[in-house]
């Protein structure tokens, strides 16, 4: 007869539990402890049915006696229907299974009088398991914990090869017969809890019957049993369980974004939907709200997992909320988009889920969407999450920055006021403004973060303090660097005492600049761009003949201004195609929202030319081109320079739409002399007879061509006397006219 003495030891009510360790363990084994007692009386019924474990080809072949045994059993009865326990073994079970339940019975007590929630009974609670349901559990179960249960179950089976339990098996022990065996396979199929939230596997080639699966615990479940939460191995990096616990090192959402995840909060069982450009933005808006809530958060990057595991998205959803039911936490579903279909909705399935799921669900996007197939009918709230704005993005730079050490950090600059709410301080007293940063790069919560740590790594790398000149820098360097495709970026070069215009075009030129700086101040802080401006586009025209000095000064506004400078041709963006002209400028645009740089748009005559009146379809999609490029413009958070040589070619209904028209007029004698001056390098050898004035009297030439003139004499200088004489700037100044197709008198070039 099978003993029942180890079975004993493992059933024994332990005593003191109290000072015992958690009291999971303990419940967790008086359950094993019951799935044992059904083993080993499984075990009984397979001896007592003249199975003999010493016949070394048992289970390779079918005896005649085995094909009648099989033949003469009922549909859906198995071979141990046929024997019976004796009365005293049958006694014996008996009291050690009702032993085991009350040993259970005691431990649900003891940890509902402690205020302990009990693992176990917690996964039959989130998904509704019955004692079926949770005795199949176990029964797959007990190997993952125990690996003498994997020969059991293979002399069971009558086959060594098949360590895991089959359906069949699993029915076996819990001594179901037909036709309530029958009617139990019902609760396998797939959309029972079980496997629909993949508490069990069940593995089986195809065509197989169901009775010859096999049964295996899910890893996580497994983990999550014994006390931590540990997702499978291909969804590591893309699944991370947050503490309800408020950090420092983290920064608050908006105050308008704080208010809106409160509202929110009091919604019950709603689905969240977080959409916009600031995706790190998003996940501080899902850790404030868990903490809010007290909840945990469960983070799962959709996307991430769909490439990483091959699984679908409705696999991924079913996975995560059974995480999260299990763990108590909110489920935090980022990089959503990666569930749209062709047609940009959610399928209906994925919306099922959602709308099953019976407790607040947050996903997270870049785009917004629509809640089609709301069969359900749960409430889809949406909020948007857009690029920081001005004081967001100030205190993001002042916590991102607060978490280095500011006095090892910071280069002081005692040259400016210092103000409160706009700097970094070290324990010295000196600051650092970072309004400039924050008023001028509109970066998302990450960029911001990133830029701050690369400026640390550049600083550490330089062996020098942070200043304000290395987060510009890194700020640039974290913008949209996609742009550099569709335009050609130019690093600025000139500053204020390279350029030379008359005092009122210099004047406009500091407005510009003024304008761009004061912005967050005027838009936001004193309420302008709420009503009498529609965004923070600034718009210019410039105006003048070549080389008059256009592109020098969008490159000095650049280098004042600290900004990336990208120069597109409108020639090769214009097209003579209907509607590829918009298409051109939409790329441009389009990649230019988050580049924070200034557009200058050069041989702007290509398309802003005089709108003339409507004659055929060809002039009236040449206007709509000019529409749209305004536009455009004037929806550009940042800064646009149209460059034009004929001013005349534009009407004033397009230079009404301007904020800033610059004239560049050609310069006169005074201006010449001072363009000489400014653009002859020091460094350059000169002869001492070298008349910059005689230049200027004779010449009527403008910038652009001074400094192509002063090039051709120091090449011609280098190959020929080591320093630029007259006699060099004379022969520059020939091949310039000649290039320009004027009339040279020789007298104008004799010295």
């Amino acid at each position: 007869m099978l003993s029942l003495k180890n079975h004993r030891k493992l059933t024994m009510p332990v005593k003191h539990l109290e000072a015992e360790i958690d009291l999971n363990f303990q419940h967790l084994q008086a359950e094993l402890g019951r799935i044992d007692l059904m083993i080993r009386r499984q075990v009984r019924l397979w001896q007592l049915a003249g199975q003999d474990p010493a016949d070394s080809f048992r289970g390779l072949y079918v005896s005649d006696a085995d094909v009648a045994g099989m033949l003469n059993r009922p549909l859906g009865g198995n071979w141990g229907q046929g024997v019976a326990l004796s009365p005293e073994e049958a006694k014996l079970f008996g009291e050690a299974k009702a032993k085991a339940e009350a040993e259970i019975n005691h431990l649900v007590q003891l940890a509902t009088q402690q205020s302990q929630t009990l693992r176990l009974l917690t996964l039959a609670s989130a998904f509704n398991l019955d004692r079926f349901a949770l005795d199949i559990f176990l029964i797959a179960l007990a190997p993952t914990l125990d690996l003498r249960y994997e020969k059991v179950y293979a002399y069971l089976q009558d086959d060594v090869t098949r360590k895991r339990p089959s359906v069949n098996l699993a029915l076996d022990l819990l001594e179901l017969h037909e036709p309530a065996r029958l009617q139990c396979l019902a609760h396998l199929a797939d959309s029972t809890p079980l496997r629909r939230f993949q508490l069990i596997d069940i593995h089986g080639e195809a065509g197989v019957p169901l009775l010859s699966h096999t049964l295996r615990v899910d890893t996580a479940i497994v983990v999550w049993l014994l006390g931590e939460y540990q997702p499978h191995a291909a969804w590591r990096g893309h699944t991370t369980l947050h503490q309800p616990i408020s950090r420092e090192d983290e920064p608050l959402p908006a105050e308008r974004l704080q208010t809106a995840l409160i509202q929110m909060a009091s919604i019950a069982n709603s689905v969240l939907v977080f959409y916009g450009a600031d995706a790190d933005g998003q996940q501080i808006g899902a850790r404030f709200l868990a903490r809010h809530l007290r909840k945990n958060l469960l983070t799962v990057d959709v996307e991430g997992v769909i490439h990483q595991a091959d699984l679908t998205p409705q696999q991924i959803l079913q996975t995560t909320f059974r995480d999260a039911r299990l763990m108590g936490a909110i489920p935090f579903l980022i990089n959503w988009d990666a569930c749209f279909n062709k047609s940009g909705e959610i399928p209906a399935p994925l919306m099922k889920e959602l709308g099953d799921y019976p407790d607040t669900v947050i996903v997270s996007g870049e785009k917004s969407w629509q809640a089609n197939h709301n069969q359900a009918g749960r409430l889809f709230v949406q909020l948007e999450f857009a690029t920081p704005a001005y004081h967001q993005r100030l205190a993001l730079w002042q916590h991102f920055l607060g978490q280095k050490t500011v006095h090892e950090w910071i280069q002081p600059d005692t040259d400016k006021p210092s103000n409160n709410k706009k700097d970094i301080r070290d324990d010295q007293g000196l600051a650092m403004d970072l309004t400039g940063l924050a008023g001028q790069f509109a970066l998302t919560t990450g960029q911001i973060r990133d830029a701050v740590a690369a400026a640390c790594g550049v600083a550490a790398q330089r062996q020098t303090a942070l200043t304000e000149e290395i987060l510009f820098i890194t700020a640039r360097a974290y913008s949209n660097p996609r742009l550099e495709a569709l335009a050609r970026k130019i690093v600025p070069r000139y500053g204020w005492s390279d350029i030379i215009l008359p005092v009122d075009q210099m004047k406009i030129l500091e407005e510009i600049i003024a304008t761009v700086r004061g912005r967050p101040q005027v838009l936001e802080q004193w309420g302008v761009g709420q009503k009498l401006v529609s965004g923070a586009a600034v718009t210019v025209l410039f105006a003048g003949d070549p080389g008059t000095g256009k592109t020098m000064a969008a490159e000095v506004i650049a280098n004042q201004l600290q900004l990336d400078l990208y120069k597109i041709d409108l020639s090769t963006v214009v097209s003579k195609y209907i509607g590829e002209t918009e298409k051109n400028l939409e790329k441009i645009f389009s990649e230019a929202e988050s580049s924070n740089a200034i557009l200058f748009f050069d041989e702007a005559d290509a398309i802003f030319g005089k709108r003339s009146e409507v004659k055929d379809a060809h002039d009236r999609y040449a206007n709509i081109e000019v529409s749209y490029l305004l536009q455009r413009m004037e929806a550009y958070n940042g800064v646009t320079i149209l460059a034009t040589n004929l001013r005349a070619n534009l009407d004033e209904a397009f230079t009404r739409r301007l904020q800033f028209v610059v004239d560049f007029p050609f310069p006169e004698k005074a201006d010449r002399l001072r363009i000489w001056q400014t653009l002859f390098p020091a460094e350059v050898p000169k002869a001492a007879e070298l008349d910059f004035e005689v230049l200027a009297h004779r010449f009527r030439l403008a910038g652009g061509s001074i400094r192509n003139i002063i090039v051709n004499a120091a090449y011609q200088a280098a190959a020929n006397g080591g320093q630029v004489t007259m006699q060099h700037l004379m022969h520059g100044t020939r091949r310039e006219l000649q290039k320009m197709g004027r009339f040279i008198e020789e007298d104008e070039l004799k010295l």
